[in-house]
């Protein structure tokens, strides 16, 4: 079932600490990131291909607006969970993408989190330094 090209499609994505809340709608392409153009602000290439790619990978990306509304972590956390949240709000308003989406593996979650710092430690692992006398 697709979506009317009047109504909005929402889709969450998350990695490591960040959260995106993507909206997407019929419109020109145009894409904007806490009320900032995309450009604006993720300033390494690298991330903003990563927040495009499901739309280019779609083929939709000059047919919908997207408004992104992401928080927590760092820009490269951020661009990949932009990058799954508008991978699912793609598949809300179109579920025919669903096989193109999962061949790039847009909709997986990246499972990989920091390891939690132990006691008696300095970090998740390092130990403490080793002293002679």
């Amino acid at each position: 079932m697709a979506a009317t090209a009047s109504e909005e499609a929402l889709g969450t994505g998350r990695r490591k600490t960040s959260v995106a809340r993507v909206r997407i709608r019929a419109g020109s392409g145009k894409i904007t990131v806490n009320g900032r153009a995309l450009e604006e602000f993720f300033c390494i290439e690298q991330d903003r291909n990563a927040v495009v790619a499901p739309l280019e990978h779609c083929e939709v990306r000059g047919s919908v607006d997207v408004t992104i509304r992401v928080d927590g972590g760092g820009t490269t956390g951020q661009a990949g969970a932009c990058m799954q949240g508008i991978a699912r709000a793609l598949l809300k308003h179109d579920s025919d993408l669903t096989e193109k989406l999962r061949e790039k593996s847009f909709l997986t979650r990246d499972a990989r989190m920091k390891e939690r710092k132990k006691y008696g430690l300095h970090g998740a692992r390092r130990g403490t330094q080793f002293s002679k006398r």
